[in-house]
């Protein structure tokens, strides 16, 4: 991934990342909750870089880190990270060995797996359980068949999926019913026993269990004014003008033509694309932050580029906009881009690509 140093001063789109409100919104999560954290750090760190964010948040004292699968595990053991480190999802048999060589802790689910896992000497597990979100894990209700591996070799820990933890449905309390339930009917009680993402941990307090997996609170999006905690804001997509012209009325902008303008109108070309992960469905939707003002996007993104309407805007070739965060006293959220789109915070964040250049700030 390219940073400041290895470009000129001025890049032309990037992403900055306040490492400091990482801590901060981490440090919230565990006062609110009284539990250890497991931060969840898969695909790259929510796009904001894993490396930087996992180093971070080491100082806070987590319990471990979550990520995705064996290869963003080996990145962050390449890194020195000494910290164990869950797989969240389901690990192959093939893949065990490399597992245990890496010091990694898998989440298992079968019987012979369980058993392999054993058999080459793996250390630490944990037992994904299956409540509703019918995605991974062994059913709450058909533990018995795991009982004989289990009691060879129990768990260090267990853990659930919420499907709708942002919501007031009563589908937490169905599922972490059913969560208990398996629990109670184990040979073994594992010591560490998780169900809350960052939806569940910013609507109650404190946790009823030993740990918490916070993910996208951690780099700033909250769940909603209702939610008992909020997070600082963590994330600004920032890129510079290129290019300023003036269009005639019925003149028409980008692919498809799908912007005319309406009088004559001033258009910014602004150097960042779905490309660079700035999504084509924010075309004719979404806003930038221009100097003292707010410019629709005009027409189509397109890969590498997308064009702004300033008119009667103080803009310039050179200067920055923002894209995602603040400029000023103004704020646009990830939620509220993401909402513009159609798309979720959790798909904007992951689709910021490398060729962003990624600018850090405190937090080291």
């Amino acid at each position: 991934m390219p940073t400041e140093s290895s470009l000129d001063a001025k890049p032309r789109a990037w992403v900055e990342v306040d490492l400091s409100a990482v801590q901060r919104n981490a440090r919230a999560v565990a006062r609110q909750t009284g539990a250890r954290l497991i931060p969840m750090v898969k695909a790259d760190a929510y796009g904001l870089g894993a490396v930087p964010v996992v180093r971070a948040l080491d100082a806070l004292d987590p319990f471990a880190f979550g990520v995705s699968n064996v290869m963003e595990g080996e990145e962050l053991r390449r890194a020195g990270i000494t910290r164990p480190i869950i797989l969240f999802t389901p690990t192959l048999r093939q893949e065990l060995a490399r597992v245990k060589a890496l010091g990694l802790t898998p989440t298992l689910a079968a019987g012979d797996g369980i058993d392999r896992w054993r058999e080459i000497g793996g250390g630490a597990w944990h037992l994904a359980i299956e409540t509703g979100m019918n995605r991974a894990g062994i059913g709450w209700d058909a533990l018995a068949p795991l009982h004989a591996a289990i009691r060879a070799f129990p768990p260090e820990g267990a853990f659930t999926h919420f499907h709708s933890s942002e919501r007031d449905d009563g589908s937490v309390a169905q599922q972490e019913a059913r969560f208990l339930a398996a629990i109670e009917a184990l040979p073994v009680r594992p010591s560490i026993l998780h169900t809350e993402n960052s939806a569940a941990v910013a609507r109650r307090q404190p946790s009823p269990w030993q740990a918490v997996r916070p993910g996208l609170f951690l780099y700033g999006v909250g769940s909603g004014a209702a939610a008992a905690i909020q997070p600082e804001l963590v994330v600004h997509l920032r890129a510079r003008v290129l290019e300023l012209r003036t269009i005639a009325d019925g003149e028409t902008v980008s692919y498809g033509a799908t912007y005319r303008a309406q009088g004559p109108r001033r258009i910014a070309t602004v150097a960042v694309g779905y490309g660079d992960g700035y999504r084509r469905a924010l075309s004719n939707g979404g806003y930038a932050l221009v100097a003292e003002g707010v410019a629709p996007i005009a027409g189509l993104v397109t890969m590498d580029m997308l064009m702004l309407d300033v008119t009667g805007l103080v803009c310039e070739p050179g200067d920055v906009v923002t894209l995602l965060g603040r400029q000023g006293d103004r704020l646009l959220g990830a939620d509220t881009v993401a909402a513009w789109g159609d798309l979720s915070a959790y798909e904007l964040l992951t689709g910021l690509r490398q060729r962003l250049v990624r600018k850090y700030a405190g937090g080291l």
